[in-house]
């Protein structure tokens, strides 16, 4: 059981979802499934995105009320739709509906202007109304091994709980420079969309939270490291557009540890039903407890691009 039968089963909540909606369906296309199924319906101008797991109808409902109120401060975020009641879950899985925004394949989004949106972004402040706590970013790792025990080797997972018990001491210890409060929780090159206009915008919210913003500032790195992701002098574009560099501070390769074991979650979760996952957990869980801390990743999994 792989990807087809994954998109399968997304596909038929999407039927149900468009049954509910009372929107046609004719004209949708899988924009990504990975930890989520995203489908575009250009006729009914949606897209509609369904969670494959049912833990997150919580972190759902934060990401559509935060965009709203983002879209309104004008800040370049992907906006709910003007739908009561959402999101609503379907067969345990979570669905919500978006504006769709017509995009441009050129030119692709730059470090820079992710550096810009996260400048823009966290000079917000917080809203006037309760956020998710990013708190311990590894306890929902934790979460999805004691939901897929057999997703790995036994050894492995005694290697993976040591190394997460390690990095929760070390995430204590971190003394961070900047001030804590809203941030994207996600923020990688892969969520930022060009639109036709020309304007990057920044998607994928599930993760939004209130924490420290170098969380948001760690993930160019890690996506770099792995996947060679920020692009020719992005690392450094990106600083310069934020206003502060995060590699003068010591505790980011401390961050990024952990976001390479926070990035194992959809592989975790999905290991039983999908072998191309079960395989790239085993090589990314192989290269951690061989200590190599540049071996490249499979980008095309992390992003979700089909």
């Amino acid at each position: 059981m792989d990807r087809d039968n994954i998109h399968a089963r997304t596909r038929a909540v999407l039927d149900t979802a468009a049954e509910r909606l009372r929107i046609p369906v004719q004209d949708a296309r899988l924009l990504r499934l990975h930890g989520n199924a995203s489908y575009a319906l250009p006729s009914a101008g949606l897209v509609i995105r369904i969670a494959t797991s049912p833990r997150v109808l919580a972190a759902v409902t934060a990401s559509i009320t935060v965009t709203r109120w983002l879209a309104n401060r004008g800040v370049p975020c992907t906006v709910p739709a003007d739908i009561d009641n959402q999101p609503f879950v379907i067969s345990g899985y979570v669905v919500s509906a978006w504006r769709y925004v017509p995009t441009a394949d050129t030119p692709a989004p730059t470090s820079a202007e992710m550096g810009n949106i996260l400048r823009e972004l966290h000079a917000q402040g917080d809203p006037a109304y309760p956020l998710p706590s990013l708190g311990d970013p590894l306890a929902s790792v934790t979460a999805e091994i004691s939901q897929a025990p057999d997703a790995m080797s036994p050894a492995s997972q005694s290697w993976l709980q040591k190394r997460i018990t390690e990095l929760r001491r070390q995430w204590s210890a971190l003394s961070f420079p900047r001030p804590a409060g809203l941030i994207h929780g996600d923020a990688h090159i892969g969520n930022l969309m060009r639109a036709v206009s020309g304007q990057a915008i920044l998607g994928d919210w599930d993760h939004v939270s209130t924490g420290p913003r170098e969380w948001d500032l760690a993930q160019i790195h890690y996506m770099d490291r792995r996947f060679g992701r920020a692009g020719e002098n992005g690392i450094d574009a990106f600083a310069a557009a934020y206003g502060w560099d995060i590699r003068t501070w010591p505790g980011l390769d401390t961050l990024i540890a952990v976001r390479e074991i926070w990035g194992l979650r959809p592989y975790i979760r999905t290991a039983r039903d999908r072998p191309s996952y079960s395989q790239q957990l085993a090589y990314r869980l192989h290269t951690l407890q061989s200590g190599d801390t540049y071996a490249r990743w499979d980008l095309a999994q992390s992003t979700g691009r089909r």
